[in-house]
């Protein structure tokens, strides 16, 4: 008579943790969808993303110290010129290959979006634009000579009691002489 093998107590607890084979990766995760060679599963299945554009610019401002840190990601950073002070900032555009040169120091940078919320600067704005730390790009044009303002101007300069400086510093002199 053929007696079947008994199994200890180890034996059985190995052999139900352990699961050889591998799943099928097809009938376990069938309703993701592919997106330029990433699949994305959605939480529900009628859920579609929102559009969104993506930044043409990026601010970077370092957050870590260099020091102690691999010469490859000291030299990046010496590249994007943030080797100086911490609360420097760089703008770089968002390319491919600057997008791969942040990832691989991402633990050492903070990067913000570059957003222009009233039009992106013409060649002659550049000396008016003033980039926020949240990465709003603010351009404050210069409004010029109004044709009030420089009347109000004359008007003031033709007064015969206004404060110029010499009656300014005769009447501080004769406060300070006698102060009471």
């Amino acid at each position: 008579m053929n007696v079947g093998r008994l199994l200890t107590p180890f034996q059985v607890s190995t052999a139900l943790a352990r699961n050889y084979g591998k799943h099928n990766k097809k009938y376990l995760y069938k309703d993701g969808k592919k997106y330029e060679g990433i699949i994305y599963y959605p939480r529900f299945p009628d859920h579609q993303d929102p559009p969104i554009e993506p930044a043409k610019l990026f601010r970077v401002q370092r957050i870590k110290p260099v020091k102690g840190n691999p010469f490859w990601e000291k030299r990046i950073l010496k590249d994007l010129g943030l080797d100086g002070k911490q609360s420097d900032f760089t703008v770089v555009k968002n390319i491919p290959e600057n997008n791969a040169r942040l990832w691989k120091i991402k633990h050492l940078i903070k990067v913000t979006p570059v957003t222009f919320p009233y039009g992106e600067p013409t060649a002659q704005d550049v000396k008016h634009t003033i980039l926020k730390e949240n990465g709003e790009c603010l351009v404050t044009k210069d409004i010029g000579p109004v044709a009030v303002r420089t009347e109000a101007r004359e008007a003031f300069d033709q007064q015969p009691k206004r404060l110029d400086t010499d009656l300014l510093r005769k009447d501080s002199r004769l406060k300070w002489l006698n102060p009471w």
